[in-house]
């Protein structure tokens, strides 16, 4: 039997739909617990888990244990195949299976709504085994339903706040971070209501990265006109487009890589070289029609104290404001800012006190995101993925790549490749870094199972 499906985003279809799909063709009519129902009504429940899994940004291995995990309680053995944005499965139970085919219409990251699924595969088999499927599909909708944690306002502030961080750790200053906080408050503005309407990918980020490039330009020209600030400040357009770097897609096709799942490692490693050439090159094409280049910072002219100490709220502060466009709460946003704080500003200091070429120390800082997510896990039971990416995202090398681009652009090869060969090596070190944390520390992880 083959059935294709395609659940919704929350706030973006009815769900009562969805509800009404499950109850016609997958729930039976009588009250009977799950594990004494057929095969169809079973692989419903493990399809719904795992596609709903699928639309939280979560990686592969992550989907498969789960589905994995329910099937188990229900006495199903079941076999998948991920995408990025499908999926499909087959059941197995005694002399009769089942397959079926899922699709989810966008692709999205949404922590919170990650956290209760994995709450509730965690109680699946001490809460939901007596339950009848009617009840099971009302908790999975109950969490389907639940709205974003944060308004548009609140969402804006976070983009903004995220990005003039990274602006300063790359070494901005005071002009850079106003011009980018302003930039890019208004560019996940216009995202947000774009991704509202369900523009298509290239469409929402062409048009929010030459937005936030714009009001980057607009802020720093206003002040130039009014202060007498050197042109180099321009420099930190960049910075005003980083909200839209997909650190959750590029890091978890890493670990389906290491895990070798390579559908889904692919596609989503496709999805996220996509959105850097779409965003890289918009910016570019903005960069030119303002007058905009890349070029050095001004020095910051801070004692290494003053310096240490920012970089530690700056640090927090990016991976805070990250965490919050994930739609975190703000426990879990804390929290993965805390370990960022940690991670990316030893980082630094490895660069700047030890010398550590720079693709070692986003080695070695990945590593302590790892294993300091691993010690939060297990004390607040946050999705592990939720606490690494944001603390690591940070230290995505967007900078570099863009500069790559923009020399490469202009023809300047040997320059573009320099900078290309410096983004390549920390974009290989940092899910290195989270995969060897998570080789240490997690046994399912570690071994083919």
């Amino acid at each position: 039997m083959n059935s294709t499906n395609q659940p919704h985003e929350a706030g973006k279809h009815n769900f009562q739909h969805t509800m009404s799909l499950y109850e016609e063709n997958f729930i039976p009519m009588e009250d009977v617990p799950i594990l004494l129902t057929d095969l169809p009504t079973k692989s419903a429940i493990i399809g719904r888990i795992g596609i709903m899994f699928l639309a939280c940004g979560t990686g592969a291995w992550r989907i498969r244990e789960a589905m994995n995990r329910v099937a188990r309680n229900l006495d199903v053995i079941c076999s998948v195949s991920l995408g990025i944005r499908s999926l499909e499965y087959t059941c197995y139970q005694g002399n009769e299976s089942l397959t079926r085919i899922l699709s989810i219409p966008n692709v999205g990251v949404n922590t919170n709504r990650l956290a209760d699924l994995e709450r509730l595969v965690d109680r699946f088999k001490a809460d939901y085994l007596n339950e009848n499927a009617k009840e099971i599909h009302h908790q999975l909708d109950a969490i389907q339903a639940k709205k974003g944690l944060h308004s548009t306002l609140v969402s804006c502030l976070a983009s903004g706040v995220a990005c003039g961080a990274f602006i300063f750790l790359l070494g901005g200053g005071i002009i850079e971070l106003f011009c980018t906080f302003i930039g890019a408050f208004i560019g996940q503005f216009f995202r947000k209501k774009m991704l509202d309407k369900q523009l298509t990918l290239t469409a929402w980020i062409i048009l929010s990265v030459f937005t936030a490039c714009l009001f980057y330009g607009i802020s720093f020209y206003a002040l130039a006109y009014f202060l007498p600030i050197k042109m180099s400040h321009q420099a930190g357009y960049i910075g005003a487009m980083l909200f839209i770097v997909p650190g959750f897609p590029f890091i978890t096709s890493c670990l389906d890589l290491a895990k070798l799942y390579m559908r889904s490692g692919i596609e989503r490693l496709v999805y996220s070289i996509l959105i850097l050439a779409i965003a890289t090159l918009s910016a570019w094409v903005a960069a030119l029609v303002l007058n905009l280049q890349p070029q050095p910072f001004v020095p910051q002219d801070l004692s290494p104290l003053l310096l240490f100490v920012l970089r530690i709220i700056a640090s927090f502060c990016g991976v805070y404001g990250f965490s919050i466009l994930f739609n975190s709460p703000h426990k879990m946003a804390a929290t993965a800012g805390l370990i960022g704080a940690v991670s990316n500003t030893l980082r630094l200091e490895l660069i700047d006190v030890f010398n550590f070429p720079i693709a070692t120390a986003a080695l070695v800082a990945a590593i302590v995101a790892g294993l300091c997510a691993t010690f939060f896990n297990k004390e607040e039971h946050y999705p592990r993925i939720a606490l690494t990416v944001p603390s690591i995202v940070i230290m995505v090398p967007g900078f570099y790549i863009y500069t790559a681009v923009y020399y490469m652009s202009d023809y300047q090869i040997g320059q573009g490749a320099t900078w290309a060969t410096k983004a390549l090596l920390i974009l290989l070190c940092l899910p290195l870094g989270l995969t060897i944390a998570r080789m240490i520390t997690d046994k399912e992880f570690r071994y083919c199972t």
